[in-house]
């Protein structure tokens, strides 16, 4: 069984001073715009096709998570325990292709695999996989990234293997492109952005 109890007081302290600032947030979107159908990510379509179980689940209702402070520690506490004990490493270097969805067994993995088992270890501690959704965004830089964003009722939040505090999904520097329904994990919708365009290294 994994440990979770690890040194965590300060990042969940940080965390939960995060949690009541963004739950106080003014003008910030507290959640992001859903748009159509989108086309599923291919590294999801073929973790499904090994992982069968995983993915044969039915339609069901939305549930978005009441963030307690119970839960926010909870959150925070897992989020923290997969960013310190996942060491990064490409798909290529790892597995010799581009693009391979998995479990982080192995110990290492990239920014899929920390949220595959950030998404797992939620669940099992008892959150609806409803509001756990894995989501495809756009670094400044143009570079596509995975995150998991937590459907709350203080708004979305992201946990991210690139930082370590849980930031409202509005206080990133993504661009958010598109993630699985809350009805059908296996259903993805796109995303709209509210903001401001964010400008990019390459821009002029």
């Amino acid at each position: 069984m994994l440990n979770l109890h690890g040194s965590v007081r300060i990042a969940a302290a940080a965390c939960i001073i995060a949690f009541g600032s963004a739950a106080a947030a003014g003008p910030r979107p507290l959640f992001v715009s859903v748009g159509e159908t989108s086309r599923p990510p291919i590294g999801w379509i073929e973790f499904c096709a090994e992982n069968p179980r995983e993915c044969n689940t039915a339609s069901s209702t939305p549930r978005d998570v009441v963030l307690t402070t119970k839960a926010w520690k909870d959150l925070a506490r897992i989020n923290k325990w997969v960013n310190d004990n996942i060491k990064p490493i490409t798909d290529l270097d790892q597995w010799g292709v581009v693009e391979k969805w998995s479990y982080p067994d192995t110990g290492r993995g990239d920014c899929e695999d920390y949220v595959l088992l950030k998404r797992r270890m939620l669940m099992q501690a008892g959150w609806p996989r409803e509001a756990l959704l894995i989501t495809v965004v756009r670094e400044r830089n143009g570079d596509g990234h995975a995150v998991l964003t937590v459907k709350t009722d203080k708004g979305e939040f992201i946990l991210d293997n690139q930082h370590p505090d849980i930031l409202l999904w509005s206080d990133t520097n993504y661009r958010f492109v598109k993630r699985q329904s809350q009805h059908d994990q296996n259903v993805w919708i796109s995303l709209g952005d509210p903001r401001p365009t964010i400008s990019t290294a390459t821009s002029r």
